[in-house]
């Protein structure tokens, strides 16, 4: 059984790896005996998230890379398998809310910045997409691997405020069942596509929102507490286990699916 689960010696490349979620997965990953890329735009917190990682004990590598830029993704791409001689495991961790794309609770949908609507919908989407399609080659031609994109409660239902993001991560939702299909159709059953659906976690982009200054919960904090039946937020280490999961032989069967890690929120009416 503890074979069944195993990751070890797989080559995990994971978007956004300097970021809190994208940190934490790396950082699991590494203890779970996976060899770790870490892409991002900025070499220098690349290499200060490798090296955390080698100071584990780990096997970690830094390649500087633009989600949306197809043309660096392909460098990377020749990069990694030059290093590793292959990628195993896509983990499209990238992406998130911005403040221009986030309605005041006053604002309505004709107040939005459709500057900010186009800017977080390219990151949500195109941001899982062009990675998904240069290193989702790689496995193709080598007849496996796996990839897992990050949805979002908003896809289940509407949130207020946020609807670049909702629709993005609605299309990921998608998107992610499409590439399934179409890899398991046309390239067998060794390619896997899956997809994590985060209730809420407190990080660097939602903090504001969530939490006052003083650590009380917000009025729309509130709100998701009434929905949500564990009546707490998700800590990020409680997503590692789902992920590690649906990349090993234990999920071996699983593609196309959406799994939700939160606390109950999108299985509870509110009643």
């Amino acid at each position: 059984m503890k074979e069944l689960f195993s990751i070890k010696n797989k080559v995990a490349v994971i978007t956004g790896a300097s970021g809190v979620l994208g940190g934490s997965l790396a950082k699991s990953f590494i203890e779970a005996g996976a060899k770790v890329v870490a892409l991002g735009r900025n070499q220098e917190t690349l290499d200060a998230r490798v090296k955390e990682l080698t100071d584990l004990g780990g096997d970690a590598l830094a390649v500087e890379a633009n989600v949306m830029d197809i043309e660096s993704l392909e460098a990377a791409s020749v990069k990694i398998k030059e290093k590793y001689g292959s990628i195993d495991i896509l983990l499209n961790i990238a992406g998130g809310n911005i403040p221009a794309a986030t309605l005041s609770p006053e604002q309505s949908f004709f107040d939005m910045d459709m500057k900010g609507w186009t800017e977080v919908t390219d990151l949500n989407i195109n941001g899982t997409v062009y990675p998904s399609y240069v290193f989702g080659k790689a496995m193709a031609e080598q007849g496996s691997g796996n990839i897992i994109n990050i949805s979002s409660m908003a896809a289940y239902s509407a949130i207020t405020r946020v609807a670049g993001y909702s629709a993005a991560k609605s299309a990921i939702t998608n998107f992610t069942q499409w590439l399934a299909s179409d890899l398991a159709l046309k390239f067998g059953d060794k390619l896997r596509v899956n997809a994590v659906a985060p209730g809420f976690f407190i990080g660097d982009q939602n903090r504001a929102i969530l939490l006052n200054p003083d650590g009380s919960l917000t009025e729309r904090s509130k709100k998701v507490m009434a929905k949500t039946p564990m009546q707490r937020f998700g800590e990020v280490e409680e997503l590692n286990g789902v992920v590690q999961f649906l990349c090993s032989d234990a999920a071996s069967f699983i593609t196309g699916a959406l799994i939700p890690v939160d606390g109950g929120f999108s299985a509870f009416s509110g009643v």
